[in-house]
Order: structure tokens, then sequence, then C-alpha cells
């Protein structure tokens, strides 16, 4: 029979000796790829070390994977996972072309800033985001990619078809999720979105 050991919390003298990056990411029950969430971080601490939030669109996870994390830097926990979408040019439940340029309905890849809320007539209220890297994802604005809600975005489209539906180059989450999202982020938070 086996038997559960919880875990041990580190203790404040191991912790102190510890960098930044690894006192969070010990504290996140490596749900997340810990290399990830090392990119992640140092991204956050080249665009924006003072953002209280990091999204993390993890696209080397298929589709039906729950690839889709909010880290809260501060308490050092992840307080939302769920499904996202990547670009239906990118690839089937696996994304493996990204781009940056008009009309490729292909996802980019990089670091993005949230920005402010807005009224989007066919997905509700959705987030803009600010491509930060040039070459990159710096024409993110101008190809209209935001975080959006979606109907095939859900358990039950994974369940009827194996995967997530895809976007136009968007991470579009799941509607209840992009709700709960859209309380969570504020303007400057970091997205990540890693291939």
């Amino acid at each position: 029979m086996d038997v559960l050991v919880e875990a041990k919390p580190i203790s404040p003298v191991i912790e102190k000796a510890m960098s930044p990056v690894d006192v969070i990411y010990s504290h996140l029950d490596h749900c997340i790829n810990q290399s990830v969430f090392q990119e992640a971080y140092a991204g956050v601490q080249k665009f924006n070390p003072q953002a209280e939030y990091l999204a993390i669109a993890d696209l080397s996870q298929g589709s039906e994977q729950q690839r889709f994390y909010i880290i809260d830097l501060n308490k050092k926990e992840i307080v939302l996972q769920t499904w996202v979408a990547h670009g239906k040019n990118s690839g089937d439940n696996y994304a493996h072309k990204f781009s940056n340029t008009m009309s490729s309905h292909m996802s980019s890849k990089g670091f993005l800033m949230i920005g402010e809320t807005f009224e989007s007539p066919k997905h509700g209220t959705s987030f803009a985001l600010e491509g930060l890297q040039k070459g990159i994802n710096d024409r993110a604005r101008d190809r209209e990619i935001i975080m959006h809600g979606a109907d095939y975005v859900s358990e039950a489209f994974i369940e009827a078809n194996g995967r997530c539906g895809r976007s136009y180059g968007c991470p579009a989450l799941p509607r209840e999720e992009m709700k709960k999202a859209l309380e969570i982020l504020t303007p400057g938070s970091i997205l990540y979105i890693h291939s």
C-alpha cells in the first residue's frame, strides 16, 4: 500500500538562500515546467518587474491539457489554471508554427503585456495585448490579437473533438475562466506564450 507523504514547507533558512524565482517556483506544487516558469519570470524582470501577475500559455503542451496559468507573484500561488486555444494555422492539437504577420492565423510566441479591457463585438469583454518583442510579436495590436473567451475552448469541446478549438491567433480561454481572468489580471501584467 502506497503511503502519501505530505510535502513539508521549505524552512525560512533554506528559502533565504534561494533565488527569488526558485522561491516562487517551490510554492507552485510543480504544476508548471520549471524551465518554462524560469523563462517567464525572467521576462517579468525584464519587461515589468512591478507586475503582480504572470500569465503563462505553455503551448509546448497539447490543447487538451490545462496549459494556461495565472500566477500571483506576491502570494506565490497559481490562482487560475485552464485551457487555452492556439491559432488554427499553428497546428492541430499542438502548436508547431508561430507568426508575427497579418492574416497568418497563427499564434505569436514570447512576451506580451496585458493591456486595457474593451468590449469586442464578437467576444465580449476582452484584454488588449501589446507584443513586447520586435519581430516576434510586436504586431499583435495590428493583428488584433487579444485575450478573449470562446465557446470552442471548453471541456465539452475537448471531449467531443479530442482537442480545443483553435483561434485566429488569439490566446482564447473558456468563457467562465475568462470572467475570472478579467477579475484577476491588471494592465501591466505579463503574458508569456511558450513554444
